[in-house]
């Protein structure tokens, strides 16, 4: 845990027992008297801390686990949109707006390379690695291009899907 969240929870710490003290002080000075106000806001102030403190480990256990969740989302995210990327350079070498000469044989073969190698790491989620295997297939036949956009298609909702389901949990 970094030391600003930590910070964070000491001021936060503070900031409840000066108020939890104060106002069980006020109150018992309104109800009772001065020495009731001033042993009622060191018990309160006491209290509030004690709990801050012991609740500490559990604030950070938590703001960890949320912090690695969010981490592998993002790569996960990373990746998705990345193989996105991949198999449209490489649907675009396979089918070149400016005619069948418009892309080398070995450009071709080099995004299709990049291609496969992201859409074959392990970070990926299923969904978006099926779509990508199924737009791969359809690119690599080369002979419909209507088949392989939409194949690039399916993925591209996926990826999509994969985002903004993330985030409609949250």
């Amino acid at each position: 845990m970094n030391r600003s969240a930590r910070r964070a929870h000491l001021l936060i710490s503070a900031e409840l027992t000066i108020g939890a003290g104060v106002l069980a002080a006020c109150g018992a000075y309104l109800t009772v008297g001065a020495g009731a106000a001033l042993i009622a806001g060191v018990v309160t102030g006491l209290g509030a801390l004690a709990g801050s403190l012991l609740v500490r480990r559990r604030v950070f256990a938590n703001l960890q686990k949320a912090e690695s969740e969010a981490g592998a989302q993002g790569y996960a995210e990373g990746l998705a949109q990345g193989v996105l990327m991949g198999v449209v350079t490489y649907a675009a070498a396979v089918f070149p707006r400016t005619g069948p000469g418009g892309v080398s044989g070995e450009e071709r073969l080099a995004r299709r390379t990049i291609a496969y190698q992201i859409a074959a790491d392990d970070g990926l989620p299923h969904k978006v690695r099926t779509a990508a295997a199924a737009a791969l297939e359809a690119i690599d036949h080369g002979k419909d291009a209507e088949r392989a956009h939409e194949a690039v298609e399916a993925l591209s909702r996926a990826v999509y899907k994969l985002r903004h389901s993330e985030q409609d949990a949250t």
